[in-house]
């Protein structure tokens, strides 16, 4: 039994800084009487240990000035965090789902696990009300907006131990279905993931770490996790400023960026990184000319290897020429078997959520060897210095711009059009998100209408999130496949041999 760590973060250091949200401090002491108050709220209105708690993260939008939004996206974030850590000290179980995700799917996934507690903004739930569910309880955003009491000092701190084994989380991931898979996390994997990683990224009580990643990826929890374990302040991304504006007025230590971020702040606002001190290379290419003007700034940046059924990072280096992600962190093992990458240790995941419904109850599989060795469906090769260097996915997943894109989830959306009887999508090169999802349409006539490509766009952001929808359409190539199943690299192949022949120098595209 412990305290989470928000808890033992207020015993520790009551008055270091927990949070900045747009511009304002508050103590860890200030925000674990607060937590604690939340937490009494949803024990009042019946959650328990093992309750699922639904909760659609807020997403920064063109609508968020709008009269309808009581919270801004920081506050709502703010809440957001607070609820975790209140499910962590009830016993609930934290399950954050994409606020870009349309509203059938969001409905599927709630029918799906069974969720009973459903957190959303106000201009959310309004939204989705007319559809959900009469079983699910959904909780108001207002109860979650606490006034710290004036006289609170660390000894009104409830010290309420917690099993750190219990499962904490969940949090979707693609699978080779298409299907998401829900990965059950517990806080333990979680505080031996940022164990392991501070000792490769110091972090320390009077850093600064910005959240610029979402709270339904396992990177933006392992942020929440790593900043409470080191009693370092979380920052917010602010709902005014720019991001090189928000690194500079609020002193960022640690951010994570693509490296186009990195480029464009280098090249016209190279003050915004002078405080920083780790910076987290992700979701592209790294260009040794990035690396050299890094390092010339002073500036330590890291690239890694990780996933969420690893609680975030596996392998973590310095950003280098060769392209390597280093060795694996401690409370981590990686091995190759033929190729593939295969891991284990104290940060795998507990397993897979499901819900039988016939008997109405859940189910946790992890699927490991005898031993306890989980594939990845990574390839991956070790230099002589046992340094992780990638080769690609074993399967057809790829991601855009840390975004997990299963192309069989997005081909079942684009065969539901009635001109359309073939289609497969992948990932095509693209210098911001490292790849951009594309579309290979066999059509069932020659007769189409001229905006069938947005119609098919529109059909998968309507069905799926916005960001899966192929951004470039291409016809079935005119070529012979052998068998009956479609040779899906064949036809990648055809595509891109004619269309995209210079895929060492890809276009951006700005949408």
């Amino acid at each position: 039994m412990m305290l989470t760590p928000l808890q033992q973060a207020a015993m520790t250091t009551p008055d270091h800084s927990a949070l900045i949200i747009n511009g304002h401090r508050q103590s860890y002491q200030s925000w674990a009487q607060e937590v604690q108050q939340l937490a009494a709220v949803l024990h009042a209105k019946g959650l328990t240990q093992g309750s699922l708690v639904g909760v659609i993260i807020p997403i920064p939008s063109a609508n968020n000035a709008s009269t309808h939004q009581h919270h801004s996206i920081a506050e709502q974030t703010k809440q957001v965090i607070s609820l975790y850590w209140a499910c962590c000290e009830i016993g609930a179980i934290f399950f954050p789902l994409n606020g870009r995700f349309a509203q059938s799917q969001i409905n599927q996934l709630l029918n799906r696990f069974n969720i009973g507690y459903l957190w959303a903004s106000d201009s959310q739930l309004s939204q989705l009300k007319a559809t959900l569910n009469s079983s699910i309880t959904l909780l108001n955003s207002a109860e979650m907006a606490f006034q710290t009491q004036p006289h609170f000092t660390t000894s009104s701190l409830t010290a309420n131990k917690i099993n750190p084994h219990l499962p904490a989380n969940v949090i979707l991931t693609s699978g080779s279905s298409g299907t998401p898979k829900a990965a059950v996390h517990s806080l333990l994997n979680h505080i031996v993931s940022a164990q392991g990683s501070s000792r490769a990224i110091p972090l320390a009580a009077d850093h600064r770490w910005l959240l610029s990643l979402p709270l339904f990826h396992i990177g933006g929890l392992a942020i929440v996790n790593r900043c409470a374990l080191a009693s370092a302040t979380l920052v917010l991304q602010s709902d005014s400023q720019t991001l090189a504006e928000q690194m500079i007025s609020d002193a960022i230590t640690h951010v994570s960026m693509v490296p186009t971020q990195a480029i464009q702040m280098i090249n016209h606002t190279p003050d915004a990184l002078n405080q920083v001190k780790a910076l987290l290379l992700g979701g592209g290419v790294i260009e040794s000319s990035l690396i050299s003007q890094l390092k010339q700034q002073g500036i330590h940046a890291y690239t890694s290897y990780g996933m969420t059924e690893m609680s975030s990072q596996i392998t973590t280096a310095k950003a280098n020429l060769q392209q390597h992600h280093g060795r694996p962190l401690s409370g981590r093992q990686l091995k190759l078997v033929d190729g593939v990458i295969w891991v284990k240790g104290e940060c795998l995941f507990q397993g897979y959520l499901s819900f039988e419904a016939k008997s109405k109850s859940y189910q946790i599989h992890l699927p490991v060897d005898e031993q306890g060795w989980f594939c990845t469906h990574d390839r991956g090769q070790l230099n002589d210095k046992g340094q992780l260097t990638l080769l690609g996915r074993a399967d057809n997943m790829f991601i855009c711009g840390g975004e997990n894109i299963q192309p069989e989830e997005v081909e079942s959306v684009l065969l539901q059009h009635p001109l359309v009887n073939q289609a497969i999508v992948f990932g095509q090169a693209d210098a911001k998100f490292g790849l951009l999802p594309a579309a290979i349409i066999g059509y069932n006539t020659t007769d189409l209408p001229t905006d069938i490509e947005q119609q098919l766009a529109q059909m998968v952001s309507q069905q799926l999130a916005s960001f899966k929808r192929p951004r470039q359409f291409f016809n079935w190539p005119a070529i012979a496949t052998q068998g009956l199943k479609i040779n899906r690299k064949q036809m990648i192949a055809a595509v891109s041999s004619h269309h995209l022949a210079d895929k060492d120098t890809p276009q951006s595209h700005h949408d």
